[in-house]
């Protein structure tokens, strides 16, 4: 029984260590068979106003925990709501058209009032964006799938999803294992061999248009600002790329650290750092006040593929935010939105504009995304929870084999 019961509970350990950021849920109709299924994983980049014409930029993920009030099915139109946290949801509306189905607006609803995600909001109301997902011509009876990065851009927000698997139409309540993906997950086709008989006419070669390819995750680049005797007074270490747009273009561009140059100066209360490539320019401005420093301003200029020059700069910032003497670090990828025309992707990020002593990092305040300790105490709380489970049952099996081998006897 012992054997057993280590089995049991090595399976539920490695259930219990098995970190998820997908979520995924099952809609049913009024009868309870499943219409409408979705896994998918969402992040949100969100900027607010904290005090008058000043604004801060959060990010946060979409839980694995949610629930799907609102949500609904028909035949023609379906909904799916998934709601989270204090008031916030995020809602896609979708319609049938013979035999194909599509998306017809994504919507995200935040609730400011929420102190946990949004910290000393000047508002506490409810705001909503909507806009169109590129999510069209899906067949009916399959299953949408985007596995690549999806940006959906509205005013402040930005809405990032990946590894999307829906179904908004579900016949026969079961989901169905054929699969309509996206454009963007798509291999480039080569036009296939034409034959033809030596007295026809040669066709003109047919040519097959080449999706935009995705960019590969930047580089990280090691940047420094050092004083006059070659010491460092500023670091900073990330992948960067930005995000362009251009009435309805939208540009991705990386950050190309071995063709890059870094200037910049330190000072009591403000540090810069100036990052200058081939095809951009871009000035990230530290402040500080007396414990805590933060990133306040950003200048960018580039010009775009038509020739035409791009310039955007946020002087309001309030990002990367730690103890003067310490540094700011967030290795998972974030995205933010600088203006409505502007936003920055960041990979691998530290930086430490102050303070920096034998040309090195000091201790490193991490971001929420990358900070796990709170995992720990519920992970410890389910791994006993299904430890005493495992006992109760154990003691269960083995009172009732002694209680039959007394009966025997």
């Amino acid at each position: 029984m012992c054997r057993y019961a280590a089995v049991v509970l090595l399976l539920f350990f490695g259930n219990v260590f098995h970190l998820s950021h997908s979520t995924q849920v099952n809609v049913t109709d009024k009868d309870g068979k499943l219409c409408l299924y979705a896994n998918l994983t969402a992040s949100f980049s969100v900027s607010y106003e904290v005090i008058p014409d000043k604004n801060i930029t959060v990010s946060f993920e979409l839980p694995k925990n949610v629930t799907t009030e609102g949500s609904q099915c028909d035949t023609k139109s379906s909904t799916l709501k998934l709601n989270f946290g204090e008031g916030h949801s995020l809602s896609m509306n979708f319609t049938m058209n013979g035999k194909v189905y599509q998306a017809d607006s994504i919507t995200f609803s935040y609730n400011l009032s929420d102190s946990v995600r949004f910290p000393n909001s000047l508002l506490n109301e409810t705001v909503s964006v909507t806009t169109k997902p590129q999510i069209t011509n899906v067949g009916v009876d399959t299953c949408y799938s985007c596995k690549s990065k999806d940006l959906i851009q509205a005013d402040l927000v930005n809405v990032t999803l990946s590894d999307v698997l829906i179904q908004a139409f579900v016949s026969n309540g079961s989901k169905s294992e054929q699969i309509t993906s996206c454009k963007a997950d798509q291999p480039t086709t080569p036009a296939p061999p034409t034959t033809h008989s030596t007295n026809a006419t040669t066709p003109p070669p047919t040519t097959t248009p080449t999706p935009t390819p995705t960019l590969p995750t930047p580089t990280t680049g090691k940047y420094s600002i050092n004083t006059v005797n070659s010491t460092a007074c500023l670091l900073a270490n990330f992948g960067l790329r930005i995000g362009l747009k251009q009435g309805e273009k939208y540009q991705e561009i990386n950050l190309e650290p071995n063709m890059t140059k870094a200037t910049g100066s330190c000072g009591a209360n403000s540090s810069e750092l100036q990052l200058t490539s081939n095809s951009m320019t871009i000035m990230f401005s530290f402040t500080s006040d007396t414990t805590k420093f933060r990133l306040h301003a950003l200048n960018f200029t580039t010009k775009t593929s038509s020739g035409a020059e791009f310039s955007e700069v946020n002087t309001n910032l309030s990002l990367w935010e730690a103890t003067i003497g310490s540094s700011y670090m967030c290795n998972k990828e974030q995205n933010y939105t600088i203006t409505s025309l502007l936003t920055l992707y960041t990979f691998n990020l530290q930086v430490q504009p102050f303070k920096v002593t034998k040309n090195a990092f000091s201790t490193a305040h991490e971001c929420s995304l990358d900070d796990t300790s709170i995992l720990i105490p519920i992970i410890v709380g389910a791994a006993l929870a299904g430890l005493i489970l495992i006992v109760v049952i154990a003691y269960v099996i083995g009172r009732r084999k002694t209680y039959v081998g007394y009966q025997t006897l």
